[in-house]
């Protein structure tokens, strides 16, 4: 199995189904191709089988309809598998993207404790089953964290029954070609709350809760972080708004767990928990509801330079060129180094057959190829 690197994505960003897509994305496309998944934002929800309160988090079906497309996969084939099953769809050879029962997997903090959907990589080695993961979270079992694991050939059946999905790469939609989309119902929002509010069964509703938190927070962090890349930020939203806004999206998420926490423990619900959650649902509107200014579009003359650029950092840094005109810094391969980065100034300075303005030539001008591009012009 070709070796997937991790390094590249916004773990802290993903939930457990869109965590291996981003790999995968980014494998083909270059790092942040996965960022693109934050391109839409809303509050869309069904109501859960279980008890009937609403859930943001959409089955996996409506999943690998939309998701894959915006970061550049196709979905081939996709089947559910006995046990039994899953050997022989993965005797073949290739990779597989795979959503099973995080209670059956090992590696994961919830094995044995909790049931919920989670996603994994696959693939048949040498010495077992090759598990690839970039799920980051923390738990109170301990942290979920990235990795590599070989899941020996006598455990496969132990993860049950499977979602099974072969995933192939396809076009990546161009940045200016996939604007943010907010879509923030105030209506949608009151009826949301209002059944949380209603459940007469508050343990349950306010332990929901806690999963809606992070998964809403999660969301917000992700789509923020898209729009900054929209706007040609690659590092995230900057100090302001977005930034103390998303802040205020940790203290609701802080004070639904520890509302959880009391609540399970026997002890009076505290109050203000869906206060505080309506006030930042509020906040999207102002704070999202304007779709930012794209970044603006190389000049025509820039377009060659740029492609110069590009293929001169790839061939420093042994990555494909398509990343580095997508907009990814330099230093986010794991490639990179201060020696590197000397050493793309000489050969572009040698492709140009001029010289940079030392002026500029600092660390802080020198992270993308846009930034060689507006000294080099």
């Amino acid at each position: 199995m070709t070796h997937l690197d991790l390094s590249s994505v916004r773990t802290g960003l993903l939930d457990c189904i869109q965590a291996n897509l981003a790999v995968l994305a980014d494998h083909h496309h270059g790092p942040g191709a996965h960022l693109r998944l934050g391109a839409p934002l809303g509050l869309r929800f069904r109501p859960r089988p279980e008890d009937g309160l609403p859930t943001v988090d959409p089955p996996l079906t409506e999943q690998l309809a939309t998701l894959p497309a915006l970061v550049g996969l196709r979905v081939v084939r996709h089947t559910r598998l006995a046990p039994g099953e899953l050997r022989a769809e993965l005797s073949g050879g290739g990779l597989r993207y795979v959503v099973a029962d995080a209670y059956h997997l090992p590696w994961l903090p919830y094995h044995g404790r909790a049931h919920m959907p989670h996603s994994f990589l696959l693939a048949a080695g040498p010495d077992g089953w090759q598990i690839t993961d970039a799920y980051r979270n923390e738990t109170e079992w301990g942290p979920a964290t990235p990795g590599h694991w070989v899941l020996p050939e006598e455990d496969l059946p132990g993860i049950g029954t499977a979602e099974v999905t072969d995933l192939a790469p396809d076009s990546l939609p161009p940045l200016a070609d996939l604007p943010p989309a907010p879509d923030l119902d105030p209506a949608a929002a009151e009826t949301y709350l209002a059944a949380y509010a209603a459940c007469p069964d508050r343990a349950a509703a306010i332990r929901q809760l806690t999963v809606e938190t992070w998964l809403l927070a999660r969301a917000r962090k992700l789509h923020a972080t898209y729009r900054a890349l929209y706007t040609g930020r690659a590092d995230g939203p900057e100090p302001g708004p977005e930034a103390d806004h998303l802040r205020a999206w940790d203290k609701v998420v802080e004070q639904t767990y520890l509302a959880h926490r009391r609540v399970a423990r026997g002890r009076a619900e505290p109050p203000g928990v869906l206060d505080r959650l309506r006030a930042v649902l509020a906040a999207d509107r102002t704070v999202f509801g304007a779709v930012p200014d794209p970044a603006a579009p190389p000049a025509a003359d820039d377009t060659a330079l740029r492609r110069t650029i590009a293929e001169v950092a790839a061939g420093v840094l042994g990555v494909p060129a398509d990343g580095l005109l997508a907009g990814a810094p330099f230093d986010s391969f794991p490639s990179f180094s201060s020696f590197r980065l000397v050493e793309i100034i000489e050969r572009l300075e040698s492709a140009l057959d001029r010289e940079l303005d030392a002026d500029e030539l600092i660390p802080e001008n020198l992270r993308r190829v846009d930034d060689l591009c507006r000294i080099a012009r």
